[in-house]
């Protein structure tokens, strides 16, 4: 009876965090879906085949009007770099794609407070400028053309159908095509496969989340995260969260749940956020960066990444510190409360209602057969495009 509580509590906890970030993640994803349905997957490439500001600036414009998905950033990454885009500016979209897209801000606004999404943005920016003079400083043309040759072989990874759906509208003004029937069936479209690539992960998040919420004591916590010091906390915290988040096997979005953890278990402001820039180099993904761009590259990725990710944890903990806006309330109201008729409920409702017309949307205009190719190889299918 007592492990039956426990799992109860764990899957009571996992439903509670999920009530809480509904309607903030159909918001995200719709808001997401309607910038996507305006912005061409066939025009990154042509503009992304330098390495100094100006390629990475539309690098990381781009990675914030994709998907949030992780997978889908690295698959669209290799595709782009095979068409021309360089490698800093294809690495410089996903750390875009994956830390300054819409929905990951709302849902940190929502879990954790303004200044965790501030910080998120910050550090997003800060990542992609250190990214660029690390790899001008390091990246040889050896490198380079051993993940080209690599990346050749299309070798097959996750969801490169879903990156190389290019669902995008052209002609006319950005209103004109979302008021339009094709724009409604855009977002749609977008909205749902978006949903669809990156649901396992939220789920992940959710159930790791609150199974840690419930079978682990915050002592153990607290001595891991040396909370007690907050001098030796900001030290370890950068260093200690891209390797939870190596080891935790979630991305995109779904890390924020646990990251919500993390904080209320003690972890440093800087590590916190250090932990979800991670999502790209956890361990599923490294793999696929093995098969698209051979060891020595992916060693190459993994270090960098590793070392930019930390690094803009502790310029964030810096900067934030110095201007005294580091939260100090470790009370996530995602974990410690239940469900209740209360606001959140109500625009539950609301959003739940819209994404029922999304649905329908998709399903009427024959998006059910695009679901089955979101894993099929680029070179097996044709660009989806709306235009």
């Amino acid at each position: 009876m007592q492990v039956l509580g426990s799992i109860g509590q764990a899957l009571f906890t996992s439903f509670s965090m999920f009530w809480e970030i509904l309607w903030p993640l159909i918001l995200g994803f719709t808001l997401s879906a309607i910038v996507q349905a305006v912005v061409s997957h066939n025009a990154m490439a042509k503009t992304l085949g330098g390495d100094g500001p100006r390629c990475l600036t539309f690098a990381t414009l781009y990675g914030i009007a994709s998907s949030s998905c992780s997978y889908a950033a690295v698959a669209l990454a290799r595709s782009i770099f095979q068409k021309g885009a360089s490698f800093v500016s294809s690495m410089a979209f996903e750390l875009a794609s994956t830390n300054l897209v819409i929905e990951l801000g709302i849902i940190l606004f929502v879990i954790l407070g303004w200044q965790f999404t501030a910080a998120e943005y910050f550090g997003g920016i800060v990542m992609v400028i250190f990214i660029g003079l690390i790899f001008r400083l390091t990246l040889t043309p050896k490198l380079v053309q051993m993940a080209k040759a690599n990346a050749d072989k299309g070798l097959v990874g996750r969801m490169e159908g879903h990156a190389s759906m290019d669902m995008s509208l052209s002609g006319g003004s950005f209103f004109s095509k979302l008021l339009s029937g094709r724009g409604f069936t855009a977002v749609s479209h977008v909205f749902v496969m978006d949903w669809a690539s990156v649901w396992v992960d939220i789920a992940l998040g959710l159930l790791i989340a609150g199974a840690l919420a419930a079978w682990v004591p915050d002592s153990f916590w607290n001595a891991f995260f040396f909370s007690n010091n907050p001098t030796i906390a900001k030290i370890v915290g950068p260093l200690v969260g891209p390797l939870v988040a190596i080891v935790s096997f979630v991305c995109s979005i779904g890390n924020v749940q646990l990251a919500a953890f993390l904080w209320k278990g003690g972890i440093s402001f800087g590590g916190v956020v250090s932990f979800i820039f991670a999502d790209l180099i956890i361990l599923p993904i490294l793999d696929i960066y093995r098969k698209y761009y051979g060891w020595k590259v992916m060693g190459y990725i993994l270090l960098t990444f590793y070392v930019t990710m930390a690094a803009a944890g502790y310029i964030v903990e810096l900067v934030f510190g110095a201007l005294g806006i580091i939260p100090t309330n470790r009370n996530v109201v995602a974990i410690t409360e239940g469900i209740s008729w209360n606001y959140t409920t109500v625009l539950n409702i609301i959003f739940l209602i819209l994404a029922a017309i999304l649905v329908i949307r998709f399903i009427r205009t024959g998006g059910i057969p695009m679901l089955g190719m979101m894993n099929k190889p680029e070179h097996e299918m044709g660009h989806q495009q709306m235009s």
